[in-house]
């Protein structure tokens, strides 16, 4: 039974060619807000089992075999009938396959061509291999993360493949949808994760080149500062506290009945300072921090593991998570608000394909040949 799609996207044809992380999670953000997704695997990786990764939700798939001429015009009649192509194999692979932004424009103008790379479409780097750490290492901002004193610490891959490489690609198809609607034309997108990792960062570019943000780790907000830290409570947990602005800094310390602390606005006395938050956080468990915080401005949270924010009564409240087939997900971002949720249907294998332009009699001629799953 085919998926119901709704919201903004409703009616957006979009086919994303697999690939690692930030492929599928761009597709993931437009299937989230209704637009229609077809996942192009190779034959082999399609099966009759649902697919239940997350970033594969409310979309379909099938498998084809593009490294032949027939899988090749198949997919061109694919393209023909859709608004966005995701596209994520290194520069000029997708020139020889046959399906480039040329290729397909000549069967679909108004198709919006989205590339995903690490390094981009053109650059010295750009036929390279590489993953989210090289290319924040590249873009300067790796150098700016981890503790005063320690090693640049990678935050797994969140800023080079999701942030700067999937939600980025996601939001190039939009700008280009939109402009599609002034000029009916397609556009090709060039979405490298080294360029957005570096406009996250575009705060901290202007911070350092104005003197305003030092070295790693000694900033306001990247653990220099006791007051935007995390620390151990006396079970093992940990509280992250962000108690930056001086009323919700005296709340804390009010709560927590400490007195003669170190000028927290003396840098020279953080270290000082850290150290008595750190005994005083011992004192008592995780959970007793967030019971005594709780109701106050201090901004002061329990540090939870991912299978307890599922069960965390705020998460609850705002139905921040949805289980699907027995495996929560987060809810998709951002909400608009009285829109209901997708259907968030782990993705199934598109028989009919008769709406994407290939016939019940091309299809199962292309499956008799071993180019189509």
């Amino acid at each position: 039974m085919p998926m119901t799609r709704q919201g903004p996207l409703a009616g957006v044809r979009v086919l994303e060619l697999a690939g690692l992380a930030p492929g599928p999670f761009a597709g993931m953000m437009l299937a989230d807000h209704g637009a229609e997704v077809l996942r192009i695997d190779r034959v082999r990786a399609v099966g009759d089992k649902p697919r239940r990764d997350v970033m594969d939700r409310g979309k379909h798939s099938i498998g084809l075999d593009l490294k032949s001429p027939e899988g090749v015009a198949a997919f061109k009649k694919l393209a023909a009938t859709a608004d966005v192509v995701i596209e994520v194999f290194r520069p000029g692979v997708a020139e020889r396959l046959g399906i480039g932004p040329d290729d397909l424009h000549a069967v679909n103008p108004g198709l919006i061509y989205g590339r995903m790379t690490g390094w981009g479409q053109e650059g010295p780097l750009a036929p390279a291999a590489g993953h989210d750490i090289d290319y924040i290492a590249i873009s300067g901002v790796l150098s700016m993360l981890g503790r005063e004193g320690d090693k640049p610490t990678p935050p797994i891959n969140i800023l080079g493949d999701f942030a700067g490489g999937g939600l980025m690609l996601a939001y190039g198809v939009l700008l280009a949808l939109i402009e599609r609607q002034r000029t009916g034309r397609g556009r090709v997108i060039d979405a490298a994760m080294v360029d957005g990792a570096a406009i996250l960062f575009a705060m901290f570019y202007h911070g350092v080149q104005s003197g305003f943000w030092g070295e790693r780790g000694t900033n306001l907000l990247d653990t220099g500062a006791p007051q935007y830290d995390t620390y151990e409570t006396a079970d093992g947990g940990h509280v992250a506290v962000g108690s930056l602005e001086p009323q919700f800094w005296d709340e804390m310390v009010r709560l927590m009945e400490l007195h003669d602390l170190p000028d927290r606005n003396d840098k020279a006395q953080w270290p000082a300072l850290r150290e008595r938050l750190t005994a005083e956080f011992r004192k008592r468990t995780r959970d007793e921090w967030e019971e005594l915080f709780a109701g106050s401005d201090a901004c002061v949270s329990p540090v939870l593991s991912m299978g307890e924010a599922v069960g965390h009564p705020h998460n609850l409240a705002r139905q921040s998570f949805v289980e699907v087939d027995g495996i929560h997900h987060p809810r998709p971002a951002p909400r608009l608000v009285g829109e209901p949720i997708q259907d968030l249907s782990p993705a199934t294998r598109l028989a009919d394909l008769s709406e994407w332009g290939l016939s019940a009699e091309e299809a199962d001629k292309l499956r008799a040949q071993g180019v189509l799953a």
